[in-house]
C-alpha cells in the first residue's frame, strides 16, 4: 500500500503551502487494450482542453506542474463555466480558483508569476475571456455546464455540449450572453483557432479527458465531450502528440504517483479548492468527498494516441 494513502491532503502539502495569496481578476465494463503512461512526454508547448475549472488539477495536475516548471508554455481552454446551474458568483469564483492553481503550478519564483492580465478577445466572431500569467494563457468559453448526465440545467434552457454534438440542439450560448456557437463545427473551429496551427508539430502536446467509455467509464459527460472535441480535431488536423486522461474512474485504479508527485498534485488541487472555500465554505469539493479526492491525488493515468490509430 502506498504510504501516503491514508494521509489527509493538508498533511501531504505540509504547513505553508495551503495558504496562498488571492488573485483578484474579473470575472463495470471491460477496458480496451491500451498502454498507460505515467506522465506526458516533454513538449515545448502544452494545451489542456478541459470541461471544468478543476479538471486538470484533479486528473493531470502533476503532469501540468512538471511541464510548466521544466520551461514549457501552456494554454488552458475551459469549455464550460462549470456553473452547476448556479449564478455568476459561483462560476466566476471557479475561474479565479483555476488561475490560483495556475500560479502555483508556475511557481512563486517564476518571472511575472504574480501578474494576472485578463481581457476579452474575439475569435472567429466569438468573444472569449482570456487571462495571461507568465508563460500561460487561459481561455474561458463559459458554455453551460451540462450536468453529469449531459442533460443540462433549467437555468440555461437545458443546453449542453452533449446535445450540441449529438445535434439535439442547433446552437449553444455562453452563460454570460457574450456569444453563441452555431453548432459543433463552429465550436471545433474556435478551439482549433485558440490552439493554433503550430499544434500540428511534434513540439506541441494536446491533453484532454479520455473520450472512450471503455477506457474511461462512469465519467461526467462534459469531460467526455471535451475529449471528443479533441478527438474530432485530432483526426481532422492530424495532431501527432495527444494524451487522454482517466476521469472519475481514476480513484478505483492502482496508486501510481510517487510521494513528490502526489504532493504536487495535491498542492495545485488545494490551491483551487481553498479559493472556493474562501468565498463559501460549502463550495469545497474536497470537504464534500475527501476520500475520493484523496485517492485521486495518488493517481494519474494517461494514454497516448497514435496519429493513425483509434481511441
Amino acid at each position: 500500500m502506498n504510504s501516503l494513502r491514508l494521509l489527509p491532503l493538508v498533511l501531504l502539502l505540509g504547513p505553508g503551502l495551503v495558504e496562498l495569496s488571492v488573485v483578484d481578476v474579473a470575472g463495470s465494463q471491460v477496458p480496451v487494450s491500451v498502454r498507460y503512461e505515467s506522465n506526458a512526454p516533454g513538449a515545448r508547448h502544452d494545451v489542456f482542453v478541459v470541461a471544468h475549472q478543476d479538471d486538470w488539477q484533479l486528473f493531470m495536475g502533476d503532469v501540468v506542474a512538471k511541464q510548466i516548471r521544466t520551461g514549457d508554455s501552456a494554454t488552458f481552454i475551459y469549455l464550460t463555466a462549470g456553473d452547476d446551474g448556479r449564478d455568476s458568483t459561483y462560476w466566476l469564483t471557479r475561474e479565479r480558483a483555476a488561475l490560483r492553481s495556475t500560479r502555483l503550478a508556475i511557481g512563486t519564483d517564476a518571472a511575472d508569476s504574480a501578474a494576472v492580465r485578463c481581457s476579452t478577445i474575439e475569435v472567429l466572431e466569438h468573444l472569449i475571456r482570456k487571462c495571461v500569467i507568465a508563460r500561460t494563457e487561459s481561455y474561458f468559453l463559459r458554455l453551460p455546464d451540462g450536468k453529469r448526465s449531459g442533460t443540462g440545467f433549467a437555468r440555461h434552457d437545458f443546453q449542453s455540449l452533449r446535445k450540441l454534438r449529438g445535434k439535439r440542439i442547433a446552437s449553444i450560448t455562453a452563460i454570460d450572453g457574450s456569444t453563441r456557437y452555431r453548432g459543433w463545427e463552429d465550436l471545433m473551429a474556435t478551439v482549433s483557432k485558440l490552439i493554433g496551427s503550430s499544434s500540428t508539430t511534434r513540439d506541441n502536446a494536446i491533453h484532454a479527458s479520455d473520450p472512450s467509455i471503455a477506457a474511461n467509464p462512469h465519467d461526467h459527460f462534459d469531460h467526455r465531450m471535451a475529449g471528443l472535441l479533441v478527438e474530432d480535431l485530432r483526426r481532422r488536423e492530424r495532431w501527432t502528440n495527444t494524451q487522454y486522461y482517466t476521469g472519475y474512474a481514476l480513484a478505483s485504479r492502482a496508486a501510481n504517483r510517487s510521494p513528490d508527485q502526489a504532493r504536487e498534485k495535491a498542492a495545485v488541487f488545494l490551491a483551487y479548492d481553498n479559493e472556493m472555500k474562501r468565498v463559501d465554505k460549502t463550495w469545497s469539493a474536497y470537504s464534500e468527498h475527501p476520500a475520493f479526492y484523496g485517492e485521486c491525488m495518488l493517481r494519474t493515468y494517461a494514454r497516448k494516441v497514435r496519429l493513425s490509430g483509434g481511441r
